[in-house]
């Protein structure tokens, strides 16, 4: 999971899916703001839905790529230092 995350066009990708409108984005929709090609921003979409990340929904000829939450909550986990982890849960 960190390693898909590492590159920085994925983080992006992140980033704008959950800031799309209602939390969802198709190719076509991440294209110009990452400035990449199509094919290119499918590979990083396919590698961050492998990683359990992303979930991707097909409707007619378009893919939709959505996040997954107990993924992400997952990744904060392991960035999270140990000591914040224990103040965090007892909270």
């Amino acid at each position: 999971m960190l390693k898909a995350v590492a590159d920085p066009a994925r983080l992006r990708l992140l980033s704008l899916i959950q800031s799309a409108p209602e939390g969802e984005a198709s190719v076509s929709d991440l294209t110009a703001p990452l400035g990449l090609s199509q094919p290119t921003v499918s590979h990083h979409l396919r590698i961050l839905t492998e990683a359990g990340l992303l979930e991707r929904e097909k409707r007619g000829v378009w893919a939709y790529y959505r996040l997954v939450p107990s993924a992400l909550a997952a990744i904060a986990e392991l960035l999270t230092p140990p000591r914040k982890r224990a103040t965090r849960k007892t909270r």
